[in-house]
């Protein structure tokens, strides 16, 4: 594999005469690579001397070339009398080990001068000379930086592997996918129909290892060298029918110009799953294989990649998840993602928005706490907050956090729209303290919404772990909550805390009032809402969600067939 090298200061000398033919044939030149990044102080170049020899030299950027190509003519003047000692060692005449010339020719074969810096005078398609020898150089080539297969792999469900670049992007490499031959021998027998970034084994493959071969590529169709990498495990069988695989049927196709389809869901994040009080309290139906990482990651990303969302927002998103799982398994299908971690845990929010779709104009994301002792936008809540101490202070300890992000239409530029992604606090006593969190939010949005982008439409997403019943559910519908609402005492009279709110939105409850969105031994209910700006947006379609007995057939969530506690929600929006 090629190695960065960096490059050194100039050749002191006569100038070099112009070059008459050092690009007339490329294709026998070998290979100087550069790498040269603005934000770095150094440039690297690698090449190998006529001798055999690698060289890998790194210079400072602003050096004079000449000083570099000295360095070059050293370094094979070195090579040279490493030669002629092994000549006197086998009883060959003596050969002076004079220095090569060296000289750098421009792609139009103009001589580089020697004052040039490095990191002007490298550039693509230029012809280094070293003696007889002819290079060409190739500036920041694509790259491999990582390239990782998931460890686990089930027969049905989409491999997609972590694929990390420089000067490179995933969309622009090459994909060769193999599987293990079953014949006395082994090898590896090519997949001639994958050929794409994601490859789905078929039953025939359990048992089997799978391999990668990813050839880095850029949109100038430049291609750098291979890497391979293997499986660690074989393909797996399946677990058979999921409870997604009938929503499936409704959302095979991505929604057409002037819709959205938006998708709310709290996918269980492994900090909270991978403890002995889930395995053995909160989920004991659920078989410990079916709790593991890597095997919920595979129900999951079949699970997302399914519904053609537009809009995907999730909560309680491991931060290790979001960036070597669900980002590149996603960006696979078109979507782009964002993140937003709670300060106090290793999980968070996650937005993911399809790039042909929709584009990122701006984020606005808060922690609540924070945003409620520095915003100017939140004076008067704080104010009237303050004459109740022990809420005030339950709120600043919470670490719930918002995303909110601004989006442009692609194909109508003129229709932008604010998307908001919560999860409240989780307390079932709690809702005094959901209730000035969604206050917190509301107000938020409402300067995104309203100040900044005048009468964008909203659509509020969100485990807000509040039932219909709830003060917090009410609040948001109605726009408005009485202070003498009994969530105010949510928590007994020591946390009273009474405050009549309101705020200007029209919001509806996309997928309505479904029995539940939460399904555990212990407890079940609706905790789940993407809420739209009604005055702006209509519903088209909400995809029904399983039913009771596919929710149930292993007792309760998560089970072999679904990776969360939590089910998705998913609609299809259009424009009035």
């Amino acid at each position: 594999m090629w190695r960065a090298l960096r490059v050194v200061p100039a050749l002191r000398g006569p100038a070099a005469a112009p070059c008459s033919s050092c690009c007339s044939s490329p294709a026998a030149m070998e290979r100087a690579v550069v790498r040269c990044v603005p934000s770095e102080p150094k440039l690297s170049l690698q090449f190998v001397l006529p001798d055999g020899s690698a060289k890998h030299m790194q210079r400072d950027q602003a050096e004079p070339l000449g000083r570099a190509l000295a360095r070059i003519a050293t370094n094979a003047a070195k090579g040279r009398s490493g030669k002629s000692k092994k000549a006197r060692a086998g009883g060959e005449a003596e050969e002076a080990a004079a220095p090569p010339a060296v000289h750098l020719f421009s792609s139009d074969g103009q001589a580089v001068g020697a004052e040039v810096p490095n990191a002007a005078a490298w550039q693509e398609g230029a012809v280094l000379h070293i003696g007889e020898a002819r290079y060409r150089v190739e500036r920041n080539p694509p790259a491999l930086t990582e390239l990782r297969l998931p460890r686990s792999l089930l027969a049905g469900f989409p491999v997609c592997p972590k694929v990390s670049a420089e000067f490179a992007a995933p969309q622009h490499c090459l994909f060769r996918w193999f599987r293990e031959r079953r014949a006395p021998g082994g090898g590896w027998v090519e997949e001639e129909a994958a050929t794409g970034r994601v490859f789905t084994p078929g039953n025939a493959l359990v048992g089997l290892r799978l391999k990668l071969r990813c050839t880095p590529g850029d949109a100038a169709r430049r291609y750098g060298p291979p890497r391979e990498v293997e499986s660690s495990g074989p393909v797996e069988a399946g677990p058979g029918a999921c409870t997604f695989d009938a929503r499936h049927l409704y959302t095979g196709r991505v929604c057409g110009a002037g819709r959205l389809r938006a998708v709310s869901y709290n996918i269980l994040a492994d900090t909270y799953a991978q403890t002995e009080f889930s395995r053995t309290v909160l989920y004991p139906y659920c078989a410990p294989y079916a709790l593991e990482l890597d095997y919920r990651q595979n129900l999951l990303k079949k699970e997302l990649a399914g519904y053609s969302a537009d809009l995907v927002c999730l909560q309680e998103v491991d931060k290790a998840v979001f960036a070597d799982s669900l980002a590149p398994a996603l960006d696979a299908f078109g979507l782009d993602g964002l993140f937003k971690i709670k300060e106090k845990q290793h999980e968070g929010l996650a937005t993911f928005f399809r790039r042909d779709k929709l584009s990122l104009l701006s984020q606005h994301d808060i922690v609540f706490s924070e945003a409620l002792l520095t915003d100017p936008v939140h004076a008067a809540l704080r104010e009237k907050l303050a004459a109740y101490p022990a809420v005030q202070e339950k709120v600043l300890q919470r670490s719930s956090v918002m995303q909110v992000s601004v989006f442009q239409c692609a194909a109508d530029p003129s229709r932008k729209i604010c998307v908001a992604n919560t999860h409240l606090y989780w307390h079932p006593q709690g809702g005094n303290i959901r209730l000035i969190q969604i206050a917190i939010a509301l107000s938020h949005i409402k300067h995104i919404a309203c100040d900044l982008y005048p009468n964008i439409p909203i659509i509020f997403c969100g485990d807000f772990n509040s039932t219909p019943s709830s003060g917090t559910y009410s609040f948001i519908s109605s726009g408005s909550i009485a202070e003498d609402h009994e969530d105010w005492v949510s928590n007994g009279e020591e946390e009273r805390c009474n405050m009549p709110l309101s705020h200007p939105f029209k919001l509806l409850s996309a997928c309505g009032e479904p029995a539940y969105t939460n399904y555990v031994g212990g407890f079940h209910g609706c905790l789940d809402y993407i809420f739209i700006d009604k005055n702006a947006l209509e519903v088209e379609q909400v995809i029904p969600l399983p039913s009771h007995e596919e929710v149930t057939t292993h007792e309760a969530l998560p089970s072999v067939s679904h990776p969360s506690d939590h089910i998705a929600l998913i609609c299809d929006l259009k424009w009035k």
